[in-house]
């Protein structure tokens, strides 16, 4: 082990409070590192130790009246990281978008991925005190299945056609086709595991069995939670008490974060982050992820039930204008598929659309048009910048013949009112680890999250393949193909893959790899982060 490698052994040490500050400085003092070198490695070392206590607020650019505690109605930027600090769930995405165990401690697969036993960890407990059982957790995940269930996670356990109980501590879940992601299909939100009775969940008392207690909640405008003193792991959980405010308004969002009101906003404005970020006590953080913004058409409304239509509107697009100035350099372009850049099956050889009036009037010729009147409703409470991006693409698109009406809807009920009823309007997905669970959300036919209600039986099938192929150049071949179908016929037009860009204060403490998988560290910042 060389010198390096030993002081970063001993800062690891000092962080993870397996040894003192004294003993860390003795080490590093032993390899010949001067004393104000070892105290300011300590001093970074320390400060990143989560600390104990205290009470963070967070502003939340989302939030709804509508909102609910029902698992399968889970969604968006406000109800994902209350569930993930309320709730305990089989899997978790680590800051590496790794699956990793949680209330199921180890699981291991039959050669063939159909069948999938999960070991759960010993003495983990509810909130009321109640032990989590194995009828909790099969009850929990039964709530998604079945033809009866409205869930938006029930694409996701689908293809499970049993789940039964091994003794007291082992759960087997039986598929109908091998699936080689679903350990991470069951760290999905939608899946926490809550108390139960005969079978049927208890999802309306807020009882979890995460990190913290939900003490109040209100819809659309707070909650609170308070640490619970038992959860099964002291590891996360650091701050005692959080507050989540429904903050919709950008401006009312970043001035908060300038007053101190809130330790910590997501959503930055991106045309003023830069100056933003030079307001004392804030510290601006920029993710690049799966995040993408969307502008899903009605496939099954005139004249978007077109597929000629829906790709002259696409090449009408300037996508490169989009990133310039609505990403204000926080991101790049997209291909109308959902998959990132970063994503191991992302397809490197499929076209990049460009701007291109020509190709969009051929298709619009293709349609039987000359020209094209379209309504394109857009709000910001869809992502920051949305109405400037649908002025943006009503100019670009009037040089292709397609005539685009900007309507400016409100905030409040955008998500109830305006997403998939409008036959066009913007969106934005989070993305997710793995390329099935993206597509399985919200591409598949007939599903509850597919915005743009389009359907295609080759696409179908090929998910099922390749959820259960196991040789990875095969998987990789239908991914391929995948992201061309949704590209090229999909109802979906994403023009831009945007950063996560949220800001802290000085008052929180944060790891120095933030997860990339969901904004504000993977929705996990209250099981991660603390108060300093």
């Amino acid at each position: 082990m060389n010198k390096q490698q030993y002081l970063s052994l001993l800062e690891t040490r000092l962080i993870s409070r397996q040894m003192g500050r004294r003993d860390f400085m003795r080490g590093a003092l032993a390899t010949g590192l001067g004393v104000a070198a070892a105290t300011g490695l300590a001093d970074r070392a320390v400060a990143a130790t989560p600390q104990k206590g205290g009470m963070l607020t967070v502003g939340i650019g989302h939030g709804a009246t509508t909102d609910t505690l029902d698992p399968g109605r889970l969604e968006a930027g406000f109800l994902i990281p209350l569930a993930l600090g309320v709730n305990g769930y089989l899997t978790e995405i680590d800051a590496n978008s790794a699956v990793r165990p949680s209330i199921a401690e180890s699981w291991e697969a039959s050669p063939d991925a159909k069948a999938w036993t999960f070991k759960l960890r010993q003495g983990v407990e509810f909130h009321n005190g109640k032990p989590v059982t194995v009828e909790d957790v099969i009850a929990s995940i039964n709530y998604h299945r079945g033809e009866q269930s409205e869930s938006a996670g029930a694409p996701l356990v689908a293809n499970v056609t049993e789940i039964r109980a091994d003794g007291s501590d082992t759960v087997i879940f039986e598929l109908d086709a091998g699936n080689a992601d679903f350990p991470a299909a069951l760290s999905d939100y939608h899946f926490p595991i809550l108390p139960s009775a005969d079978g049927e969940i208890d999802w309306q008392s807020g009882i979890g069995c995460g990190a913290y207690r939900l003490d109040n909640f209100d819809p659309g405008v707070s909650a609170d939670l308070s640490r619970f003193e038992n959860h099964w792991t002291d590891a996360v959980g650091h701050v005692e008490n959080w507050r989540l405010l429904t903050l919709l308004d950008t401006n009312a969002r970043m001035t908060a974060a300038v007053s101190g009101d809130v330790d910590i906003i997501n959503k930055v404005d991106l045309k003023t982050a830069t100056l933003f970020a030079r307001k004392p006590g804030i510290n601006l953080h920029s993710v690049a992820g799966t995040q993408h913004y969307s502008f899903p058409m009605l496939t099954n409304t005139s004249p978007f039930d077109d597929n000629n239509v829906r790709q002259a509107i696409k090449w009408g697009i300037d996508r490169e204008e989009l990133v310039e100035k609505i990403l204000f350099g926080y991101g790049g372009v997209g291909n109308d598929h959902p998959i990132g850049s970063g994503q191991r099956f992302f397809n490197t050889d499929l076209e990049q659309k460009t701007y291109d009036p020509d190709k969009a009037k051929h298709f619009l010729k293709q349609a039987g048009l000359d020209s094209l009147d379209v309504r394109l409703s857009a709000s910001d409470a869809a992502f920051p910048g949305a109405i400037d991006a649908a002025l943006l693409i009503q100019n670009s698109a009037k040089e292709c013949g397609i005539n685009v009406e900007v309507s400016r809807e409100p905030n409040d009920g955008y998500w109830s009112d305006i997403w998939k009823k409008a036959p066009w309007c913007a969106s934005y997905w989070a993305g997710r680890p793995v390329e099935d669970l993206m597509f399985s959300l919200a591409f598949k036919s007939g599903v509850s999250w597919n915005e743009s209600l389009w359907s295609n039986e080759r696409f179908d099938a090929l998910l099922v393949e390749a959820r259960a192929e196991l040789d990875e150049a095969k998987r990789r071949e239908m991914y391929f193909e995948m992201q061309d179908i949704v590209a090229n016929k999909g109802g979906v037009a994403i023009p831009m893959f945007a950063s996560y860009v949220f800001a802290t204060g000085d008052t929180v403490g944060t790891p120095d790899t933030f997860a990339s998988n969901q904004d504000l560290d993977g929705a996990k910042f209250m099981e991660r982060w603390w108060k300093v």
